[in-house]
């Protein structure tokens, strides 16, 4: 009797929330936070998070030997356990007198497993399903992927905040949380064995020329017509917003005698990991819409003003310190969504470059530029935000975004891009 064929509804949510919870842990403001309500300095703490972000950048590196060792389904259950195994040593590990040593080293393993799941995970939703399946479910896995987003900074974020209160120590409290992600990476680790498909083109490619491919593949991304001022673009784009994602969250835990606002860490992970990333969403899937119907360059002016422009948000925060809870619930919305609007404009002008022969490969170069953009100003906002302190440095974040709007007029992009044919 031939065996059933399994639905894509049974892995692609799980792998994709399951890609999504790693990177949220170790490159976005989950750890940041863990670190500050651990006692180390924001300047270190952004700083030490900031190099987490290196594994995305030098993912397109090491993708193609993904190909030459092994299927994809295997890495995706090897990269997970791995990943389940590398949480529980960061829960063993945070209680620890030299924490920040050893839960950093298991976290840049986390980033590093996360990144190379990344591949494998989207190299085997392209083989497991046919074109037409793979069209159908791009919004199912992205919609789980900003799931993981929600959960992550916001939802674990309230739960280690609970335990912060009820635990004997704020250390306890975030080793108990990791602990619970290692155990639900062990259960995705078992569920992914008996659910993910063994598609028959799931197979190790057994081919020097990938290798030499690769090389050629790069090279020709770097002779693309006006790829430098793209790749200066790209590396500027979110210079402010880089710096600014750093320091949202200590501001917002920072009491009110040194500048911050005084909130919980549960707050701040219903405030900027909740609503934060659900209208961050909200704005992408706008910004989408309208990029759909009259192209990316009717735009993008538009989409880059609405992405730096509510960075004053936190400017205002600085000065005026607001109490009321609304009033920065709302704040953080107004520059989520702006952030979410905007940041639309910055993946279609990737796609765009990345039009060609090499379309898969030469994206995956421009994603790696895209982090390396986040990584390098990320690892000194905190030690610009202790210098300056929390006003004088939102002021620069906002001086910061002026780059990326004076190279706009320069862009060379096809008024059809992205239109609907």
């Amino acid at each position: 009797m031939k065996n059933k064929p399994i639905s894509p509804w049974a892995w692609i949510p799980s792998l994709y929330f399951g890609q999504g919870i790693p990177y949220v842990v170790a490159a976005t403001t989950f750890s940041l936070i863990m670190y500050k309500n651990m006692g180390i300095s924001n300047a270190d703490a952004a700083l030490y998070t900031s190099w987490l972000y290196l594994p995305w950048v030098l993912k397109p590196f090491w993708s193609p030997f993904v190909d030459l060792i092994k299927t994809k389904r295997w890495w995706i259950l090897l990269m997970q356990f791995v990943i389940g195994i590398a949480l529980a040593g960061v829960a063993f590990a945070i209680p620890l007198s030299y924490f920040l040593q050893s839960t950093l080293a298991i976290l840049w393993l986390i980033a590093f497993s996360s990144a190379t799941h990344d591949i494998a995970a989207d190299g085997f939703y392209m083989l497991a399903l046919d074109t037409h399946e793979q069209s159908l479910f791009v919004g199912i896995r992205s919609t789980f992927y900003r799931v993981a987003m929600i959960v992550g900074q916001g939802a674990l974020v309230m739960l280690a905040g609970y335990l912060e209160t009820t635990m004997p120590s704020i250390a306890i409290a975030w080793s108990i949380t990791f602990y619970g992600i290692a155990v639900f990476f062990f259960a995705l680790v078992l569920y992914h064995w008996f659910v993910l498909p063994k598609p028959s083109t799931d197979i190790v490619r057994n081919d020097k020329r990938v290798v030499t491919d690769f090389f050629a593949t790069f090279g020709a991304f770097f002779t693309k017509k006006g790829i430098w001022l793209s790749i200066v673009f790209i590396l500027l784009y979110r210079l402010g917003e880089a710096q600014l994602v750093k320091i949202a969250s200590p501001f917002l835990l920072d009491p009110r005698s040194v500048g911050g606002l005084g909130l919980t860490t549960s707050e701040v992970g219903f405030v900027y990991g909740t609503i934060g990333v659900i209208v961050l969403t909200l704005g992408g899937i706008l910004g989408g819409i309208v990029a759909a119907k009259d192209g990316l360059k009717q735009w993008l002016w538009i989409m880059v003003i609405a992405m730096n422009l509510p960075n004053l948000v936190y400017v205002y925060f600085a000065y005026m310190q607001p109490d009321n809870f609304y009033i920065i619930a709302s704040g953080v919305a107004i520059e989520q969504f702006g952030y979410g609007f905007g940041f639309t404009a910055f993946m279609l002008y990737l796609i765009y470059i990345a039009k060609g022969e090499f379309q898969t490969a030469h994206y995956a170069i421009a994603t790696g530029f895209m982090a390396l953009g986040m990584m390098l100003p990320g690892m000194f906002a905190g030690i610009l935000q202790e210098y300056m302190g929390y006003f004088p440095f939102f002021v620069w974040v906002c001086i910061c975004t002026i780059p990326g709007f004076l190279l706009i007029p320069f862009l060379k992009i096809d008024p059809s891009f992205g239109k609907k044919e």
